[in-house]
């Protein structure tokens, strides 16, 4: 039974990183559903072990949650589920105002890069979204991850180098 005092702190320290909790599982499901089951799993866990909570970054702790929750689902279920294509209404912010052709344009390269994101390797899409998109240090992204920084930095160099490939094929020759 969690007190009213812990739920309090719970709530005040770890549910205002659910937004960067719901990125991270929707790039590691690439699915809405998964997404939103994967952060309520982790967000449970969190609870459950709050009172162990004796860090300071509570985004990167709820993250590596998230990760682990995740990793864990897929390691129970030896395979990776159902995807569902990247829903461009429900993640991208609204346009309003800009004139048609621009928000044409717009969508269109958002869709290719959301396209190949979702093409890289679950090792290296996790990092790109961590530095990229939730703007995590390397340390954080190594704490996140359990992995060395040099791994860190290795991945999202690798992860870069593949998402110009995907996003300009002619530059590769492919």
């Amino acid at each position: 039974m969690i007190d009213d005092t812990t739920a309090r702190r719970f709530e005040s320290i770890v549910l205002s990183h659910l937004d960067a909790a719901y990125n991270l599982a929707r790039w590691l499901t690439r699915n809405d559903q998964q997404a939103d089951d994967l952060v309520q799993e982790a967000c449970l866990r969190a609870l459950r072990f709050f009172s162990g909570f004796r860090g300071h970054d509570a985004r990167a702790w709820l993250l590596t949650i998230v990760r682990n929750t995740y990793f864990t689902s897929l390691r129970d279920n030896h395979a990776e589920r159902d995807n569902v294509g990247f829903n461009e209404d429900i993640h991208s912010p609204d346009e309003c105002g800009q004139a048609a052709n621009a928000l044409l344009s717009q969508d269109d390269a958002k869709r290719q890069v959301n396209d190949a994101l979702e093409r890289l390797p679950i090792e290296f899409r996790e990092i790109v979204v961590l530095r990229e998109l939730e703007e995590l240090s390397y340390k954080e992204i190594a704490a996140v991850t359990g992995i060395p920084i040099g791994t860190v930095m290795s991945r999202l160099a690798r992860g870069r180098k593949l998402l110009a490939e995907y996003l300009n094929p002619t530059m590769t020759g492919r």
